[in-house]
This record gives C-alpha cells, sequence and structure tokens, in this order.
C-alpha cells in the first residue's frame, strides 16, 4: 500500500503543475491583449498589426519581447516635450517681455529670414500641400545650396568649414567608422575644441556598432570643449527598449551659417581608396537662413540625448541674424516617429503627385509604401516620363531582392527603370518638372519612411535643379535600363526569391 505522505505529494504536484498552467496560459492571454490594446493607441497598417498579434500569440514570451524592441514604431509624447518649445513664425504674435526667452533667439533669426512663395504656379500649388504637412517648417529663401557628389568633394569642403569655425560646431552622423576618415574628422573637432570651439557630436549607436564595440570613441573623452552623445532609444535604465528606432541624419552646421547635410557617413567606403571607387553619394552645402532650421534640428536631437541646459542651447549664437546668401528657397523636411504621423510619406507623396512632364527619382533602396508605389504608378500612366534609378548590386541583398518584385507592375505602367553598375549608389533624390527637388537622407524604404529620424529639403530655384539633374542624368548614363520583354523572361527560381523578400518589405 502506498504511502499516505507520497499520495499526499504526488497530488499536490499535480494540481500544482495544472495552476502553473493556468497561470501562464493567463499571462500568455494578457500580454497578447497588452499588446492589442497598445496596436489600437495609433493606426497602422492591418497586415503590421495581424503580424504581430500573431507573433505574440504563436511564439511566446519572445514574441511579446520582439515587439516590444522592435514593433513600437511610435515614442510617447511626453519624451519629446523635452524639446524647446516651437519658436513662433512670422505672423504669431510677439510673446510678451515677461515669458521665457527659451524660443526667442531662434524666433529673432527665422523673423529676418522670411517665408517665401514660389513664382511658378505650379510650384505654389504644391508648397501650399507643404504648407498643410509642415506647419512649422516654412519655405524660406534668401538660400544657395551646392550638390557634392561622394566623400572626394565632400569631405574637403566639410574639413574646411570646421577648420573655419570660430564659436561652435554641431555634427551628427548616422554612421561613424572607426577608419582614417572617422578619424580624420574626430581629430580636427577635437583641434577646434582645444582652441576654444563649442564642439557637440552625436551618432546613432546601432549605425556606428563597429566602432562602438571597438570603443573608438572613448579616445576623446575629457577633452574640454568637446561633446560626445550617442542617440539610442534602448536604454532599460531609462525604459526605453525601442531597438528599430534610428537616426538617420546627416548634418554639419558651423556657427550656425554653413551646414552640410546628405546621405554621405563618415565612413572610409565614401572616398577613393586603393583603386577603389568611393559609393556614389549626394551631398550638399547650405548657406542663407534654410541653416537656422537644421540648426534646431539638431539641437531638438541633443536636448533629446542629453538633457543639456536649453538656456544654453538656444542662445544668441546658434541663431544669428541670417544673411541672404542665393536666389533658392527650401523648407526642412524632418520625420520620424516624434514627428506628425507620416509627415515624410506625405511629402514624397505630394511632390510625386503634382509631377506633370518628368519625375526622376534615385534611391538605393526601393522598398516603398503601397500608396507611394501607386503614386509613381499614376505619375507614368498620366504621361510623366518617369524613371527610377537603383543600385544593380545592392549592399542589403534582401532589399535588392525586394524591389525588383516591383519592376514588373511599373515597366507595365510605364516606368523606365534602370540599374546604375558599381559602385553601389547610396543617392537620395527626386526631381520634379525641372521646378522642384527633394534631397536629403530617405531612401524609398518603409524603414526611412515610417521608422527612421530622416531630415530632408525641398528646394525650388532653377540653379540648383539644373545642377542636380546634371548630376542624376550622369548616373542615368552609368546605368543599363530594364527591358520588360527581356524581365518577364527571369527564372520562376528569381521571380520565388524576388517574392520572398518582398513578404518582409513592411519591416525591411
Amino acid at each position: 500500500m502506498m504511502d499516505l505522505s507520497a499520495i499526499l505529494t504526488q497530488r499536490w504536484f499535480s494540481f500544482d503543475s495544472q495552476a502553473w498552467l493556468i497561470l501562464l496560459y493567463a499571462l500568455h492571454l494578457t500580454v497578447v491583449f497588452l499588446i492589442f490594446c497598445h496596436l489600437l493607441r495609433q493606426r497602422r497598417e492591418a497586415t503590421s498589426a495581424w503580424f504581430w498579434l500573431l507573433l505574440a500569440w504563436l511564439v511566446p514570451i519572445l514574441g511579446a519581447i520582439l515587439y516590444l524592441m522592435f514593433g513600437i514604431t511610435r515614442i510617447p509624447v511626453k519624451i519629446w516635450r523635452k524639446a524647446p518649445a516651437r519658436a513662433p513664425r512670422k505672423g504669431d504674435p510677439k510673446p510678451d517681455a515677461a515669458e521665457t526667452s527659451l524660443p526667442l533667439a531662434y524666433w529673432r533669426a527665422l523673423d529676418h529670414a522670411g517665408v517665401a512663395e514660389p513664382v511658378h504656379p505650379w510650384a505654389g500649388d504644391l508648397n501650399r500641400a507643404l504648407n498643410g504637412i509642415l506647419p512649422d517648417l516654412p519655405l524660406l529663401g534668401g538660400n544657395r545650396i551646392e550638390p557634392l557628389v561622394t566623400g572626394d568633394e565632400a569631405f574637403p569642403r566639410m574639413l574646411a568649414a570646421i577648420r573655419s569655425a570660430r564659436h561652435h560646431i554641431h555634427f551628427q552622423s548616422f554612421i561613424v567608422g572607426s577608419d582614417e576618415v572617422g578619424r580624420m574628422f574626430l581629430e580636427a573637432l577635437v583641434e577646434k575644441a582645444r582652441a576654444g570651439v563649442q564642439v557637440r557630436f552625436l551618432y546613432d549607436r546601432f549605425g556606428s556598432t563597429p566602432a562602438v564595440l571597438r570603443r573608438f570613441f572613448a579616445g576623446y573623452d575629457d577633452i574640454p570643449h568637446l561633446q560626445i552623445a550617442d542617440w539610442s532609444l534602448a536604454n532599460p535604465l531609462k525604459q526605453q527598449v525601442q531597438f528599430n528606432l534610428r537616426n538617420h541624419r546627416k548634418t554639419l552646421v558651423v556657427d550656425g551659417e554653413t551646414a552640410f547635410m546628405g546621405g554621405i557617413n563618415l565612413h572610409e567606403d565614401h572616398v577613393s581608396c586603393h583603386n577603389r571607387p568611393p559609393i556614389r553619394d549626394y551631398h550638399f552645402e547650405l548657406h542663407g537662413p534654410v541653416v537656422l532650421e537644421l540648426q534646431y534640428t539638431f539641437l531638438q536631437d541633443w536636448y533629446c540625448m542629453t538633457d543639456e541646459d536649453p538656456e544654453i542651447l538656444m542662445q544668441t549664437a546658434h541663431f544669428p541674424t541670417p544673411r541672404e546668401a542665393g536666389q533658392m528657397q527650401a523648407r526642412v523636411i524632418n520625420s520620424g516617429p516624434t514627428h506628425p504621423s507620416e509627415t515624410g510619406i506625405d511629402a514624397v507623396f505630394a511632390l510625386i503627385t503634382a509631377a506633370r512632364r518628368q519625375l526622376l527619382i534615385v534611391t538605393p533602396y526601393f522598398v516603398p509604401t503601397t500608396d507611394i508605389l501607386r503614386a509613381i504608378r499614376l505619375a507614368a500612366l498620366r504621361g510623366v516620363d518617369t524613371r527610377l534609378v537603383v543600385p544593380a548590386v545592392s549592399n542589403h541583398f534582401f532589399a535588392g531582392w525586394a524591389g525588383r518584385a516591383l519592376y514588373e507592375e511599373l515597366m507595365l505602367a510605364g516606368v523606365r527603370i534602370y540599374e546604375r553598375r558599381p559602385p553601389f549608389i547610396h543617392a537620395k533624390a527626386l526631381v520634379v518638372d525641372d521646378t522642384a527637388a527633394l534631397v536629403g537622407t530617405t531612401n524609398l524604404d518603409v524603414r526611412s519612411l515610417r521608422v527612421n529620424y530622416e531630415t530632408n529639403l525641398v528646394v525650388f530655384g532653377e540653379t540648383f535643379i539644373n545642377s542636380l539633374k546634371r548630376i542624376v542624368l550622369e548616373d542615368l548614363a552609368m546605368s543599363d535600363e530594364i527591358q520588360l520583354d527581356v524581365w518577364r523572361k527571369r527564372s520562376r527560381r528569381r521571380r520565388a526569391i524576388e517574392n520572398f523578400w518582398n513578404l518582409f518589405a513592411p519591416q525591411l
């Protein structure tokens, strides 16, 4: 006969196991329900929402962790309220003297800049649409903007601007290489810091992972007037676990008067080296009132990461009264999780749908949102000369395959697609009717359009448009056009690979 204590222990163990199973199942249901409630807080594409719900349901614990790390693409407003308040614009009532002086330097500087209006009626219609999309970022006149192709052209000009700095240097890059280029720029910043110039340098921690792992930035600690910070929203100590959110901006502002922005990172791949041509990329040197907007954008990002005293960041010296430097009109387009929803997508969509004669698109990764894909197709269908330039060989093979899955439907609509021969083209540009252009950091992929922090410019100005178009036509001349009849004969294996990677397009 079995011992009574053994019987009781066996029954207790059985009951305990069942209780634990019930508890774990209830916890699993609760987690899935909480994810469902979080998904309802902001509208997102149904396919994306169902993907995360199914993942959380089918892969307990791990699915919830992955959602926490990569599925949250919106930051609570309270985080961004750390940034200084928006400066008043022309037409706004002037602040009372008793009010905080925090935004006054920015406001006073822009008050002298003046809001511009395009002369061309077509451009005026487009600008009115952009006014609705970007009410806090007006079109500013009096700018000079010069395209620079590859690091071979951009880096010498950037270094010269750094060496000419008198008061401050604000520098931001997505990728900083622990190589000769990264070291060259850091040493130039150190030299100016030791001369008394205030230097703030911000890099994206994910984009610069190799440099972080090699402790590249550790050698630049404790240098007077030099502050280095990393951008990351993955910090459990601050209750931030958003590994998926990256700052893709690349901006240099010197003394609030000269700025550089575009697609070029601080990496040796962007310069000619050992008989190897550089990555093909576009960068831009700017002078005029639009520099103030780039300055303000940098200071917002810097404040978000460092909590430096806003009174120091918004000082008058950071926002000197702008001088007219040229005839170009430009407006900054900032997008990202803490900006109004889908600002970048709306701006790109507005430019594409405004095209009447010609649309030139250059992008390193072509995995756009459904609405932008449709806008490109419809532009071609209504008779617009629509040409798309992408790399023949992508540095992210999955993005290349996913983009090719879209070729056929575009070519059937009349879009002409060109694959640029190596070196890899990392440039981003959209030229519309020789009247307007969009340049900056945004790739035509879902990550750039919806998840990353990005900065672009919409520019009106014949001189700039002509210069940019010549560069784009050079890339067209170095490209091979995809022929529809040939493309449709590709193997079933290639089609399957393209469609497989396109399944992951919302997450690329």
